[in-house]
């Protein structure tokens, strides 16, 4: 391409209005397949502040690109239709002549997620990076960081294994084991939490092993977020282990909210509630979380601390109400079920209702206990609700007693994950479960199609094999189940439809769901 055929078609300055250290998020309309020539490159300046944009002049009609990693992949560049720019909109995104787009602001600061890792770490990394910030994993599973840096996700998380593979190519994100890192960061958010032991006391000791392992890399005008949820009053302890110590740091308390496997769609949407000890940190944290979330609630540290227990909290007493009144139901023969739809239909005062179900998991417990330690164990709510919810197990078990010998019979666990399409098995009830089974039947076989190993048998075996089958997870591959005739089925949250089994799902098997006594009978 001869020079002065390149400098006619090398685009113009971007119009004021668009900050010049902004990148365009979107792919070209024709495709490469229909550029000509090689990838060429400008360094421009914006008419906005002057600062350095790289474009590329392939395209005779003026249309104005810009890069989101290494300007030499071609692959990777945005291109805009037309230049004609209006003001943003709340939401961050631009309108030009060629429709909306989104403007990715190239941020200067350093993050680095301590146990990034993780359920709760990994999607934020992944939602800050994306975001245009520089992003270290800091984690001690070498073997998870390893299967990060090589695109892939080392648990299930919607839409984040495509996150993963399209940000890695940018650099804006890296994984080390090694603490020195944090020493580079503006940021550093912790997603250590603490967790309740055997005695269902809280344990804040592995919290500050790593705060303290942590904090030698620590320098003035570093903000750490904590992240995970805390006992009410650690944060106020980490302040003033760094005051004690002399060093700078702001320390705030920023709680995650989200639901595992819907992290990436939660964090934009779900306000984010915000705390710290100074303005400095508070402003780095609003800032931070202002470009994930459209709105910003700033509390008190304690009166997030106990926001965040309380949300838990409280979803934990719902699934225990919901189980109860399925235990009231079952004892009276009737089908919960039937009674929850006439309930709750078209009626706004109870459609928060859960249906019945093993109510586990590695959060919902352990920050109720949380709470009721907090509270002098006089938190009679959540006791209750642990009463219940831990005692599911053991009603599924009395119910099929009452019904066959268990003795000489074969017993099939569908689902042994905590909850529905996930592979997390963390405090899965359907362990306990299986425990108890063990103790009553021949022989207890299982299958979960989300995990792997010796005992974990194919679907079509267990259900030739077993003589009585539960459901202890509503993995989507169960719904509309076909068994054996003559199959007992003990549907603990009802995701066998009875209304499609004599039509295909259950072809005659004789169904009992939690909540549906009359049909047990």
């Amino acid at each position: 391409m001869a020079a002065a055929e390149e400098q006619q078609q090398k685009p113009r300055a971007l119009e004021a209005g668009v900050p010049g250290d902004e990148v365009v998020h979107m792919r070209s309309p024709h495709g490469a397949s229909r550029q000509t020539g090689s990838i060429r490159t400008y360094s421009m300046h914006s008419a906005r502040n002057g600062r350095r944009r790289h474009t590329c002049g392939i395209c005779a009609k003026r249309r104005i690109c810009s890069q989101e990693i290494s300007y030499a992949q071609a692959s990777t560049f945005a291109w805009l239709l037309g230049t004609v720019w209006s003001r943003p909109h709340s939401d961050g995104t631009w309108y030009a002549k060629g429709g909306a787009i989104r403007v990715a602001n190239q941020h200067n600061k350093r993050i680095c997620i301590v146990g990034g890792a993780g359920h709760v770490g990994l999607p934020l990394a992944l939602v800050l990076a994306d975001e245009g910030y520089t992003v270290d994993i800091l984690d001690t599973n070498a073997l998870a960081l390893k299967t990060i840096m090589a695109g892939n996700m080392p648990f299930i998380e919607n839409g984040a294994e495509e996150l993963l593979k399209r940000l890695l190519p940018t650099g804006r994100l890296s994984a080390s084991t090694d603490s020195w890192i944090v020493r580079n960061a503006d940021i550093v958010i912790c997603v250590v939490g603490t967790p309740v032991d055997e005695f269902l006391t809280p344990q804040a000791h592995t919290f500050f092993r790593i705060i303290n392992e942590i904090s030698p890399y620590f320098h003035d005008e570093q903000t750490l977020v904590l992240r995970s949820t805390v006992y009410p009053g650690l944060t106020q302890r980490v302040h003033d282990l760094f005051q004690e110590r002399g060093i700078g740091v702001h320390v705030t308390f920023c709680p995650e909210r989200i639901a595992q496997g819907h992290s990436l769609r939660e964090l934009r949407i779900i306000p984010q509630i915000i705390s710290g000890f100074d303005d400095e940190g508070l402003r780095v944290v609003r800032e931070l979380f202002s470009g994930i979330t459209s709105e910003i609630i700033e509390v008190e540290p304690q009166e997030a601390e106990l926001a965040k227990l309380f949300c838990n909290s409280y979803r934990y007493i719902q699934f225990a109400v919901a189980n109860q009144f399925y235990l009231l139901s079952r004892e009276a023969g009737v089908d919960y079920n039937r009674v929850h739809h006439a309930a709750t239909h078209k009626n706004g005062r109870v459609d928060s209702l859960p249906r019945a179900g093993l109510a586990a998991g590695p959060c919902l417990l352990k920050d109720t206990m949380q709470l009721a330690a907090f509270s002098n164990n006089n938190f009679m709510l959540g006791h209750s609700a642990m009463l219940i919810n831990e005692g599911q197990p053991q009603f599924i078990v009395n119910m099929l007693k009452r019904r066959v010998d268990l003795r000489d019979k074969t017993v099939g666990i569908l689902g042994m994950t905590f909850k529905a399409d996930c592979d997390d098995t963390r405090d899965s009830l359907s362990f306990k479960l299986r425990h108890l089974l063990m103790l009553e039947a021949k022989e207890v076989i299982r299958h979960d199609p989300f995990l792997d190993g010796p005992d974990y048998l194919p679907l079509d075996t267990v259900i030739r094999r077993a003589d009585v089958i539960v459901v202890g997870v509503p993995h989507s591959e169960y719904r509309g189940l076909r068994v054996p005739e003559g199959t007992i089925v003990e549907d603990v949250w009802g995701c066998l439809d009875l209304t499609e089994a004599d039509d295909n799902a259950l072809n005659g098997a004789e169904l009992a769901t939690l909540g549906m006594g009359a049909a047990a009978r």
